[in-house]
């Protein structure tokens, strides 16, 4: 006894939507981790230096290579020569250095003829000549003169000989200036050119060319040629700025060296040598790391899908274990088919992730949710996929199929847009394929790839079976779905409104009548819900069938007593009461007897709510004498507990009592509407709905402008009296 009452209790726990809801949760997040797992789980190796590899390693992500960058910037630096700049200013500063030594020269003379003079003078002696007072100093002291007279930063002098020195100072002032002028002349004709360190001697030479010609006495010639050959110097030196600036821009031309994400380290068997090693070491496959890391980085990231599934649904009016349970069996159904074509990946199909039909989970649930919700799903799926197609690089993402993962299932999802036929799924999917190949094109340029080779060849014929496969799968699963879960889909729907449905051939053979009046609530009731945004195709069809029960008893609703008797007539109001109340009930019954969705069921059911048969209600009262209960006049109910039934009930009182009027005018028409609506507020019967005030203007506006459009005011064209010709 005990074990059943523990059995019952935990049957209860299962019937509780929380307890089954986390549990869902929890299977998603489940398949969703084991999906991922082997993507970033972090593979322990055995790597030594000098030893052969295990497995193939690749790159987990993009790594700068530091050290090769260096190595090839210090390349790059080596390469670059010495730079050696021409200096102009050098021969100006010569020349201004033989110029000194001229005038040292010309100073030192002076100084001596002055000297000599004066001393005759006092002596009263004859005026000697020059060359006399020259000849009176001696060479050392003409030197000693000189060094003193020439400036201490010119050392030119210093190399120059003895002989060459008192040539300049012996020489007429009138030679002197020519030997002066022509030395300049040649310093300045052959340092004006670039001489080099190496050059120095052959430019040395060249003074003997330039002097040639000069007129002077052969002793000043040789003093001057001595004078202008050590005058030459190297006029180009080391240019350190430049030097460095070329070397710099040589250093900053050299790109990065990146280790690639996907680029193979080492091959299986292949022997591990420095190189490899260090870019093994780069990549962190040496360091020690936790390998916990990934692992909370994909809960984290399965944490945020089940957050944004659970709080979409939480503030959802849709019933949410239902199509929580619907959505996550969609979304692993496509997570689990994405994992099954990865494993194909391990045997030369690195690519096959192209060929997934991810945007069959897209429009699945499009049709059997709603579009925000399969927007969502496009996420997921995008991002799982991206993680499952890595390529086996552990914790990494492979953008490329995320991104046409992405686009893909958004493509189906704007494509099939309010057309849910079964042909425009179709066409969804060959549209989707096209896209798949756009975008597939657009990723192999973008990485710089041929469009037109064997190699990709493959892949664009799977990215346009991928779309194609999806609609095929979404028009293969979307029936057991329907099934399964009672959805009411719109493809369904249409179905339903299908005139050679059984149980509208039922209504238009049987109760034809009630056929053209479901038909005229259709729609009204369909052109109110589109206005205030409800469903208008449940309306209309749901106006189809929510007076199924009148095929019941037929004959007693007036619309079907065409040329007939009134039964009611024969009858007490309590019978009548009870067999036009029950037609609802009735209704409700067979269309569960047809396995017909819960939406039209409860339309069938609800639309009267618990509305008062005022008719009978007051011929009963008026044939009885004891008091009659209201209430035993009323339907069963419930009372609507959606905006489209409440409009189809609103819908069916207008359009029987418009019907039921002679003369229907526009101003009739508003006023009986108007009065249902404030009938059937003021008795309650739109308390259970979320519908509005201003919503209840809007539908009020609607039923009259539909109603005027079918009691529309027509020509009244006179009678053509038919005259009979007789012929002559």
């Amino acid at each position: 006894m005990k074990r059943i009452e523990q059995l019952f209790k935990s049957m209860t726990v299962l019937k509780n939507d929380h307890f089954l809801l986390t549990l869902l949760y929890l299977l998603f997040a489940s398949i969703l981790f084991f999906s991922m797992y082997s993507n970033i789980r972090p593979e322990k190796l055995n790597l030594k230096l000098y030893a052969d590899a295990e497995k193939t390693i690749v790159s987990p992500a993009l790594i700068q290579d530091v050290e090769k960058t260096e190595d090839k910037k210090n390349d790059a630096i080596q390469q670059v020569n010495d730079i050696y700049s021409m200096k102009k200013d050098y021969a100006q500063n010569q020349i201004d250095i033989i110029d000194a030594i001229f005038k040292a020269i010309n100073t030192v003379e002076t100084n001596i003829i002055n000297e000599g003079m004066n001393e005759a003078v006092e002596d009263e002696s004859e005026t000697p000549t020059r060359e006399t007072l020259l000849s009176q100093v001696s060479k050392e002291e003409k030197i000693k003169r000189l060094n003193q007279a020439i400036p201490g930063e010119v050392l030119l002098h210093k190399e120059l000989s003895e002989d060459t020195l008192i040539a300049l100072i012996h020489a007429t002032p009138e030679q002197r200036v020519l030997a002066r002028d022509n030395a300049v002349t040649a310093v300045n004709n052959i340092m004006s050119q670039r001489i080099e360190t190496q050059e120095v001697d052959a430019a040395r030479e060249r003074v003997n060319q330039e002097l040639r010609y000069m007129n002077v006495n052969s002793s000043l010639k040789q003093a001057t040629i001595e004078l202008c050959r050590y005058a030459i110097v190297p006029n180009v030196v080391f240019d350190k700025e430049a030097t460095n600036a070329k070397r710099q821009a040589a250093a900053e031309s050299i790109q990065p060296e990146y280790i690639l994400q996907g680029q193979i380290i080492v091959r299986e068997g292949e022997l591990i040598d420095e190189e490899v090693y260090r870019q093994l070491s780069l990549a962190g496959f040496l360091d020690a790391k936790d390998t916990s890391l990934p692992f909370i980085g994909l809960v984290l990231l399965i944490l945020l899908f089940i957050s944004a599934i659970y709080f979409y649904f939480k503030d959802s009016k849709k019933s949410e274990l239902k199509f929580t349970t619907i959505y996550i069996l969609i979304c692993s159904i496509s997570v689990i088919l994405m994992k099954i074509i990865s494993l194909f990946q391990q045997i030369n199909f690195s690519e096959i992730g192209y060929v997934v039909p991810v945007a069959m989970g897209a429009i699945l649930i499009k049709l059997l949710v709603n579009e925000r919700l399969a927007m969502l799903a496009s996420m997921i799926l995008a991002i799982s996929g991206s993680v499952i197609f890595n390529g086996g690089i552990s914790s990494s993402f492979n953008f490329s199929i995320g991104i046409y993962f992405l686009i893909s299932c958004i493509a189906g999802i704007l494509f099939l847009g309010k057309h849910n036929q079964r042909a425009k799924i179709l066409q969804t999917g060959l549209f989707v394929g096209i896209i798949n190949f756009i975008v597939l094109s657009a990723l192999v340029l973008l990485k710089n790839g041929h469009l037109v080779s064997f190699e990709s060849t493959p892949f664009f014929i799977m990215s346009l079976l991928s779309g194609i496969v999806s609609a095929v799968l979404a028009i293969g699963l979307l029936p057991f779905f329907e099934a399964g879960f009672g959805i009411l889909s719109t493809m369904r729907l249409i179905e339903l409104s299908n005139p050679n449905h059984p149980l509208l051939r039922k209504i238009l053979t049987e109760t034809p009548g009630t056929y053209h009046h479901s038909v005229m609530v259709a729609n009204l009731s369909e052109a109110a819900c589109e206005a205030v945004g409800a469903n208008g195709l449940l309306a209309r069809v749901g106006s189809y069938y929510h007076d199924i029960g009148k095929t019941k008893r037929p004959q007693f609703f007036i619309e079907n007593q065409m040329n007939r008797e009134n039964p009611h007539d024969k009858i007490s109001p309590q019978l009548s009461k009870t067999i036009i109340v029950s037609h609802a009930t009735d209704g409700a019954e067979l269309l569960r007897m047809h396995k017909m969705p819960k939406e039209i069921v409860d339309i069938a059911e609800q639309h009267h709510g618990t509305t008062l048969l005022r008719y009978f209600y007051h011929k009963a009262t008026q044939n009885s004498e004891k008091e009659i209960e209201e209430n035993d006049f009323r339907y069963a109910g419930p009372k609507a507990q959606t905006k489209e039934i409440a409009i189809i009930g609103i819908a069916d009182s207008v359009e029987a009592a418009v019907r039921s009027m002679n003369h229907p005018s526009p101003h009739k028409i508003e006023a009986i509407v108007n009065g249902i609506i404030k009938e059937r507020l003021q008795d309650g019967q739109l308390d259970e709905c979320d519908i509005t005030m201003k919503e209840l203007d809007i539908i009020a506006k609607s039923f009259c402008e539909t109603m005027q459009g079918i009691f529309h005011s027509r020509i009244e064209y006179p009678e053509v009296t038919k005259q009979k010709v007789k012929e002559a």
